[in-house]
């Protein structure tokens, strides 16, 4: 079976930092990129997701949607959900919300085993999230 192949970004938002990772649905793989910072109003810099989104050419956009574990919102689901309208409307791509439960733990498991207690940094936590997001996105939607 031939797969199509699309370029996918993901995002693990944050009011202070968002997670960066892409991935090929031809392999299922997800990469971690650098976390883009917000502004100091908590805001995203949305020239450098312009310019991340160009580079990749990516033609869909996965942020991970934190959930409390009964599934109920918080108020930082919320702002995901804005944060993820925002991309679609502002670059006119295609954005999938997927359930981040425990991808933050994951990624915190994934970096102590390869390094111990200086690999938890946080620049290290949000981009190997992200990474985790779309893994996970890789495992459910084998459909490419």
């Amino acid at each position: 079976m031939n797969k199509k192949n699309i370029t996918l970004l993901a995002f693990d938002y944050g009011t202070k930092n968002i997670g960066v990772a892409v991935g090929h649905t031809v392999i299922g793989i997800a990469h971690t990129l650098k976390q883009i910072k917000n502004n100091k109003k908590g805001k995203p810099h949305w020239h450098k997701f312009e310019k991340i989104i160009k580079y990749w050419k990516a033609k869909k956009i996965i942020v991970g949607l934190p959930l409390n574990m009964n599934g109920s919102e918080q108020k930082i689901t919320i702002l995901t959900k804005n944060f993820a309208y925002l991309i679609k409307s502002k670059f006119d791509i295609d954005v999938e919300l997927h359930d981040e439960r425990l991808s933050t733990i994951e990624a915190k498991n994934i970096l102590f085993t390869n390094g111990g207690w200086k690999m938890l940094k946080k620049n290290n936590v949000n981009s190997l999230s992200a990474s985790v997001i779309l893994q996970s996105w890789f495992e459910i939607n084998n459909k490419y």
